[in-house]
């Protein structure tokens, strides 16, 4: 009896653990990496594969926790499974390719602000394809969200940054709307691979998880990989080097940390994913946008709107809608099952009463 109650008091505070370390992670690789970007294609840079590329590149890192496993349960990935990771991973590469346009040409104060857009995705592809259940909150939380990406759309000829023109800003605008919605759509599909993955035997554990993340991202690299194979993008890197704005080191430089910031957001999200939601997933992302447009108003001198400000609270209210949702669905369900199955907690206090017995025997 004493041996149940341990595990069970375990299991939800590695899951816990895991969910803040891969939360932090995300933080970091969410803020850091769209600078990064920014940073590339304002002194010079072009390549708007190699930005997509970058996401994804960093997979080699995923090696050391699969290696260092202190207990290696299962090795290899059933077919199913696989087939599905590699799927997800080119829809991974696509997503980075849009986001990767829209940050050429967007601001990343008006980039992330669209980009928080996909909890509204996520929400509908959740509802659609794992059956998560639609609440007042979550309805007006996509209602407000939707608002707040159409109010940037009011007088965005403000926004064009120095350089670009306005058709350049609303093909962004579109690609980055476009890589929010297949976002959502990816995050609800990996929730899905994964029920259907514990549904058909397999244990979820962290080996699995962790090669699953490899092999997403291995496709991912991939399918960005062919297209600047095509467009000879790794043979003209020295030359875009050598104009570059900031001066070849730096160049070189901004490249790595994209790699490494954009690895982090990617293992971050698909963490939170494994270890929570697709939707925790997307409010969680979502609730960055502010700390994104802090440090673009600060590092980047970016401009702040009142559009933007009108955006950023919509987005703030639809989240902390979705939030409260969440907490008093959370209650009803605590009190539900208290209501229709209150024996475990007599059970728990008579375990206790008979270790406190045995104890004084």
């Amino acid at each position: 009896m004493e041996m149940e109650a341990e595990t069970k008091t375990k299991t939800p505070i590695k899951t816990h653990l895991a969910l803040l370390f891969n939360s932090l992670i995300l933080t970091i690789g969410q803020v850091g990496g769209p600078m990064l970007l920014r940073i590339y294609f304002t002194h010079g840079g072009q390549k708007r594969w190699l930005a997509a590329w970058t996401n994804t590149a960093g997979f080699p890192i995923l090696l050391i926790p699969i290696a260092l496993a202190p207990r290696r349960r299962q090795l290899g990935l059933p077919r199913r499974l696989f087939i599905s990771c590699v799927l997800l991973g080119f829809l991974v590469g696509f997503v980075c390719y849009l986001y990767a346009y829209g940050a050429a040409y967007l601001p990343v104060s008006v980039h992330s602000l669209i980009s928080s857009s996909q909890l509204v995705f996520t929400a509908v592809s959740a509802y659609l394809v794992v059956r998560q259940k639609f609440t007042p909150y979550s309805v007006n939380a996509v209602v407000l969200m939707t608002l707040g990406s159409a109010a940037l759309g009011l007088h965005m000829e403000k926004d064009v940054p120095e350089g670009e023109t306005l058709r350049k800003y609303v093909l962004g605008f579109c690609m980055t709307v476009g890589a929010a919605c297949f976002h959502g759509l990816f995050l609800t599909l990996v929730e899905y691979a994964q029920a259907k993955a514990k549904a058909g035997g397999v244990a979820v554990n962290f080996d699995v998880a962790m090669q699953v993340q490899f092999v997403i991202l291995v496709a991912a690299t991939f399918f960005c990989t062919v297209p600047m194979i095509v467009n000879r993008d790794f043979q003209t890197m020295s030359k875009e080097a050598a104009e570059f704005g900031l001066g070849k080191t730096n160049y070189y430089l901004v490249v790595f940390l994209a790699v490494v910031a954009l690895q982090l957001n990617i293992i971050g999200v698909l963490g939170v994913v494994m270890t929570s939601s697709s939707l925790f997933a997307g409010i969680l992302s979502s609730l960055l946008v502010p700390v994104q447009q802090v440090f673009a108003v600060i590092f980047l001198r970016e401009g702040f709107s009142a559009e933007k400000g009108m955006a950023l609270a919509l987005c703030l209210w639809g989240f902390a809608s979705h939030l409260y949702g969440g907490y008093k669905a959370t209650l009803a369900r605590k009190q539900q099952d208290q209501e229709e199955d209150p024996e475990p907690e007599v059970n728990r206090i008579e375990t206790l009463l008979d270790k406190h017995d045995n104890n004084h025997v």
